[in-house]
């Protein structure tokens, strides 16, 4: 079986591979295909392109352009996968680079709130550690850990930077509908990501299921690294039911998510290029 990962994270967001290593990593496991799809950018799919056209063609895996939009949907965090779509477009550009500029303001005010109260940071010192990409709650997570400040990323999202704490700022984000829009307008592929993170009931992952379907939706994340085989069954009958395709990725972060390897997620992961074949044919006739 061709296998694939429609899932995967690079440090053009909060991966710790480059581009070019998640390249040089699905070609070494043997991946026919891997959707780039960091947060809020496509900064690394022209340097993941160029990688895969060095190799031999028969050890070259088929980069899917890809992205990964944070939304809001009645207080939650939702996020939409799209791929394949014309990431080039300046329109599109436009549109990820407004988004790009609202996780600017909230990292300052989350750089000021810890400066505030002693803690040793900047926003020089963060460029200095990661560069211009795109910093999530991750990044500062690492610095923090990095600084002494905290024992273990974990720790820090408990204690200082996740949803209700000191230093947490919310973004201003688009509702998932209007990300499913938005890929949809540039001839990409909707999917819901890991659907059983936020928690909803069955009733409440059914109403969010509906509303993205009406704005176009094509797929949810049925294979996903931390579904055990029940909830993998339950995502595939609820995917069938309401008529959209299965996708699936691994959330691949490297080092970030030490427990989660390109590909095979926690080991529990072998998806078929045939689920890319079928996603793209429905694009297609839509």
């Amino acid at each position: 079986m061709n296998t694939i990962d429609l899932h995967v994270h690079s440090t053009c967001s909060d991966g710790t591979l480059t581009p070019a290593e998640l390249v040089t990593l699905a070609s070494s496991i043997g991946l026919s295909a891997f959707a780039l799809t960091d947060h809020d950018s496509t900064d690394g799919i022209a340097e993941a392109l160029r990688s895969s056209a060095a190799l031999p063609e028969a050890k070259r895996p088929e980069v899917i352009p890809g992205i990964e939009f944070s939304t809001e949907y009645l207080g939650s965090d939702i996020h939409i996968v799209g791929l394949d779509m014309q990431y080039q477009a300046p329109e599109f550009q436009a549109t990820v680079a407004s988004f790009r500029d609202d996780r600017l303001i909230r990292n300052k005010k989350m750089i000021a709130r810890m400066a505030a109260d002693h803690i040793d940071i900047s926003y020089e010192e963060m460029a200095k550690a990661y560069g211009e990409q795109v910093w999530t709650r991750a990044h500062f997570a690492g610095y923090l850990v990095a600084h002494g400040y905290v024992a273990s990323r974990k720790e820090a999202f408990a204690s200082l930077i996740g949803e209700g704490c000191r230093y947490y700022v919310p973004r201003s984000r688009i509702r998932p509908e209007e990300a499913v829009d938005l890929i949809r307008r540039f001839d990409g592929i909707p999917i819901l990501a890991h659907p059983l993170l936020y928690h909803y009931d069955d009733a409440g992952l059914r109403t969010l299921l509906a509303l993205l379907k009406e704005h176009g939706l094509l797929g949810i994340e049925v294979y996903y690294s931390t579904h055990t085989p029940q909830q993998e069954a339950y995502v595939a009958a609820l995917a069938a039911e309401l008529g959209l395709l299965p996708s699936g990725g691994s959330d691949f972060h490297g080092d970030n998510k030490p427990d989660i390897s390109l590909g095979s997620g926690m080991g529990n992961l072998a998806i078929s290029h045939e689920l890319l074949d079928a996603l793209k044919k429905a694009r297609n006739r839509m």
